[in-house]
């Protein structure tokens, strides 16, 4: 029943980065390297994601766990960059708003501050999808030949 549950989670986790990987490229979000950067982990994690879900290997289990776990770092830099041009606009508008006023201005801004949020759910997905993940634990002539 795992293998069912991980399987089905694979095909979501396909489905999302996909999704997001779409929606960065209808957007054109790439006018600058850094905003090339998700594009770039969602187009390999689509890659490595499809492999694992055709033909499961340790080193590709752990490519994508790698990845997911960069999906986590990529999204906290991307909420990081959406605020601080936000913060950046609103303080541009109006140079003396402060405090509680510019948060939630700041939230509200052009960019959509918590969208990179997107990619830590597809990260933790992914971690979630490789967890005890039954390819790990197999033994191959590979593997024999490095121990």
């Amino acid at each position: 029943m795992t293998g069912q549950w991980r399987d089905l989670a694979s095909y979501i986790l396909l489905l999302g980065i996909g999704g997001l990987l779409l929606e960065l490229l209808l957007l054109e979000h790439h006018e600058d390297p850094w905003q090339w950067t998700p594009i770039v982990l969602l187009a390999s994690g689509l890659v490595v994601t499809a492999a694992c879900v055709v033909r499961p290997s340790a080193p590709l289990v752990r490519a994508q766990r790698a990845l997911m776990a960069t999906y986590l770092a990529a999204a906290t830099l991307g909420i990081f960059f959406h605020l601080r041009a936000n913060v950046e606009f609103e303080l541009e508008l109006r140079p003396s708003m402060a405090g509680l006023q510019l948060v939630i201005e700041t939230l509200k801004g052009a960019m959509p501050a918590l969208a990179p949020g997107a990619m830590a759910q597809l990260g933790l997905l992914g971690l979630l999808v490789t967890w005890k993940h039954p390819a790990l634990n197999r033994r191959t002539p590979e593997d024999e030949g490095s121990a």
